[in-house]
């Protein structure tokens, strides 16, 4: 599959970003490069590798199932929030109640 730069002004209108001719022509040849990386990627035989759930096991071999993963876990405690009067006090506008923030879309 190849990005044209129609594909590059569709997905730059989406994102609302404004790309000059030279962007553009730049961004498809970029996107086109790392398409035809995947493709030589995917003409590799990986029927002998077996699959992983991480790319490196760092954490050990004796560690097996959800022990490797012990050591991210953290005990889910109750704590009281900010209080909203401190999370708003810096914000550059609000209602007293939520954040006021200005409309990003405008289609």
């Amino acid at each position: 599959m190849k990005v044209t730069e129609k594909d590059v002004i569709y997905v730059a209108d989406l994102a609302n970003l404004e790309l000059t001719e030279q962007e553009r022509v730049s961004l498809a040849k970029d996107l086109n490069s790392i398409l035809e990386f995947v493709d030589r990627l995917n003409e590799l035989d990986t029927s002998d590798v077996p699959p992983m759930a991480q790319v490196s096991d760092r954490y050990g071999p004796e560690k097996t199932g959800s022990e490797k993963f012990a050591h991210t876990m953290r005990l889910d405690l109750h704590k009281a929030s900010l209080p909203r009067e401190a999370a708003l006090q810096n914000a550059p506008d609000s209602n007293g109640t939520f954040f006021k923030v200005p409309k990003v879309i405008e289609k």
